[in-house]
């Protein structure tokens, strides 16, 4: 399944960029509010009933391949850690994710400097921080992600995005990733 969507990705953005008007590359950057979502986390006959979210943050590479005068596709390559704080009566602890997270996002222009961005998301899993190990986490994570981006200048921007997991970031505990993301970047 992995390799199906990873495949058809990359044919569909070879198709791309050959019909494409012009390419842009750049870098970009930002904080992250993450969160888990789901049931109760048990540990040892302890349940952990709040969740809070972590602060973190994301960066890497993005490109623009613009198709339209009012479309583009956004394929990105970034880090990005998300997780979420685990709390009960006595003990708490923070279960922070780092994933490599490529996002394929269409990008409608509204206006000029104001776009809508849409579209799905696959997350790799290359390490896991906690204070114990708890519950072996998933290699593989699918999300949907919606935002809105700002051009400040023909090549400094701003994004806001909202990205929800689609599937399961533990094999065991069934929670969800949620994160808000706040960037800046610049294309080139």
């Amino acid at each position: 399944m992995k390799k199906t969507i990873l495949f058809a990705a990359l044919l569909l953005g070879t198709t791309m960029i050959s019909q494409a008007q012009s390419i842009r590359f750049g870098v970009k950057g930002g904080i992250n509010y993450a969160n888990q979502n789901g049931t109760d986390i048990t540990l040892n006959s302890d349940n952990y009933d709040t969740e809070e979210a972590i602060t973190s943050y994301h960066a890497g590479l993005v490109a623009e391949v613009k198709l339209f005068e009012n479309f583009a596709i956004q394929p990105e390559l970034l880090y990005s850690t998300q997780g979420a704080t685990y709390k009960n009566a006595t003990e708490e602890f923070k279960n922070e994710l780092g994933y490599i997270s490529i996002p394929v996002l269409a990008k409608i222009y509204l206006n000029n400097s104001l776009s809508l961005e849409v579209g799905p998301q696959a997350s790799f899993l290359l390490s896991e921080r906690n204070k114990f190990d708890y519950k072996e986490s998933e290699t593989f994570e699918f999300a949907g992600v919606v935002g809105l981006g700002l051009n400040v200048t023909n090549n400094l921007f701003l994004q806001a995005r909202y990205g929800l997991g689609l599937t399961e970031a533990s094999k065991d505990a069934q929670t969800k990733n949620s994160t808000f993301q706040i960037s800046a970047g610049i294309l080139f």
